[in-house]
């Protein structure tokens, strides 16, 4: 027996009418007839008792009712979750992010919209390390991730270009740079730099004021970065959006004069993603972004 049996067995046990079924189901009564003939006849037992204009069920066919309702509702069930899986309306998603993702907001933005939109796509949302984040997507664990720009990605990886910003410099509160009324490029020349995971801010400051930056340690995290400062180790360039974000003891932010530094986040996945759910996510985010350019 076929599913298609189910279906004609249940029309015909509610309309209790052979001729009423086959209009319901769209076939001629003849061939409703013969298919539930068949299904008597694999099963060994009646399941109808036929009478001139309306029928009952058998005792077999009362405990068939029962198993079939529930075999098609599953059937049907598994067929709408493989069309709404297949249209990434369902599924699962491993994202990753840097913590400027955060402090900027967008990463929170993002994430509710796609949620909103699909409720029943699960995502799991954890910091990384961005050194690594670039090949753990090219090999495939994990999905998509939010890193700051601009940096080498592997080859099969591509990048979508979200929000940009500028720097600000972040020093200990007792630094003799909080006695310029202005902050330059120049004025960093001796200073020792505190890098985060993405120096190219440090290094076009250090480009504008002309020398090459005395490169301190480079800790990970902005947390990380912004308490070797608040230890009095050095400066730190870091993202404006790092302000009122990261707060701690002994460090002052402030913002360099005519500095033209800018960095960006990008949301990198894999070229040719084949999951429907987080194509629908990158889709999504690259929409969004040309909205917003």
């Amino acid at each position: 027996m076929e599913i298609r049996h189910f279906r004609y067995f249940l029309a015909v046990a509610r309309q209790r009418n052979f001729t009423r079924a086959a209009e319901q189901l769209g076939i001629a009564p003849p061939t409703l007839s013969r298919q539930i003939q068949d299904m008597e006849n694999t099963l060994g037992t009646r399941l109808f008792i036929r009478q001139q204009r309306e029928v009952s069920l058998t005792e077999a066919g009362a405990a068939l009712l029962i198993e079939a309702e529930a075999t098609v509702r599953q059937f049907e069930f598994a067929q709408r979750n493989a069309q709404r899986a297949g249209r990434g309306e369902i599924g699962h998603i491993e994202l990753r992010y840097v913590a400027s993702a955060v402090y900027s907001g967008l990463l929170q933005r993002q994430v509710q919209s796609f949620c909103g939109d699909f409720p029943d796509v699960s995502l799991s949302v954890r910091e990384s390390p961005m050194a690594t984040l670039p090949g753990l997507v090219a090999d495939g664990r994990f999905d998509i991730g939010y890193i700051r720009s601009p940096m080498t990605l592997p080859e099969g990886v591509e990048a979508v270009r979200l929000n940009s910003e500028g720097f600000v410099l972040a020093l200990p509160q007792d630094s003799w740079l909080l006695g310029l009324k202005a902050i330059s490029c120049e004025h960093l020349q001796n200073e020792t730099f505190i890098l985060p995971e993405q120096i190219s801010g440090t290094l076009q400051v250090a480009a504008q004021g002309g020398y090459a930056p005395r490169l301190g340690p480079q800790p990970g995290g902005l947390v990380a970065v912004i308490a070797l400062v608040s230890l009095g180790q050095g400066v730190a360039v870091v993202p404006e959006s790092v302000v009122g974000h990261v707060s701690l003891p002994n460090v002052v932010y402030r913002t360099i004069e005519g500095s033209e530094a800018s960095s960006w986040l990008s949301l990198i996945h894999r070229r040719f993603e084949k999951a429907p759910a987080v194509a629908r996510y990158i889709e999504q985010v690259r929409q969004r972004a040309k909205l917003e350019i």
